[in-house]
């Protein structure tokens, strides 16, 4: 029988605002129309996690108080999750995911949180200036129509090495003054779109690509 893909879904009962883990089985629809069983996993509080075990990782958006647990817990995953986005596997993130692969989020108070510090990138939050509505943006995959709910905005700190997911034409995205929704590096995406961002099936299918090439690396089979 034929090794199933597996996805970590990260903090999934934490970790779950506005659909994200629509984005999860809209990935499982279009892998199992490639002929593919799909296993997805819980990675919680307190739960052991080898990035290396698996095809693809998604880490959904929450509200702050869940985050700022999150971020606690998370510290002790930093070095597989690194190594698995060097190593260009993919790795989905949206909203609170997406910041806390950054230094760290500052909070309206000014206190700062740190993140994982994988990626050049931190978060300021301006609870004053909401940014929410429909959102849209184009990207390598297509255009994308979303949904955006977040007091963060999101910088580059090293824009030579990230690369934004897309270009607004519609909403904030990053943050009101650039322009530009999202993060890519190398494989790894991050993302204020909601709704979730994979009913959007250019994208839901480039991803889906890049997932089973990882599959077929990971378990020895030829692309």
């Amino acid at each position: 029988m034929a090794e199933p893909i597996t996805i970590a879904y990260l903090y999934e009962d934490l970790m779950n605002t506005y659909g994200d883990s629509g984005d999860v089985k809209i990935l499982r629809y279009w892998l199992n129309q490639k002929g593919f069983d799909v296993r997805v996993d819980n990675i919680s509080l307190d739960a052991p996690f080898n990035a290396e075990d698996y095809d693809f990782v998604f880490f959904g958006g929450g509200q702050d108080y869940e985050q700022t647990v999150v971020a606690r817990d998370l510290k002790r995953h930093k070095q597989t999750l690194t190594d698995y986005i060097e190593a260009g596997k993919p790795m989905l993130a949206i909203c609170g995911g997406y910041q806390l692969l950054g230094a760290y989020y500052e909070t309206s108070s000014g206190t700062s949180i740190p993140g994982l510090g994988i990626l050049p990138l931190h978060t300021v939050f301006k609870a004053d200036a909401r940014m929410i509505g429909d959102t849209e943006f184009v990207t390598d995959f297509g255009t994308v129509k979303a949904f955006e709910n977040h007091s963060g905005r999101t910088y580059f700190d090293d824009p030579e090495k990230l690369h934004p997911l897309g270009k607004m034409v519609q909403g904030y995205g990053n943050n009101p003054e650039d322009g530009v929704e999202g993060m890519r590096y190398k494989n790894t995406f991050g993302s204020y779109a909601h709704g979730p961002i994979l009913k959007n099936a250019g994208i839901a299918k480039g991803i889906a690509d890049l997932i089973v090439k990882n599959h077929q690396s990971r378990i020895g089979q030829p692309a």
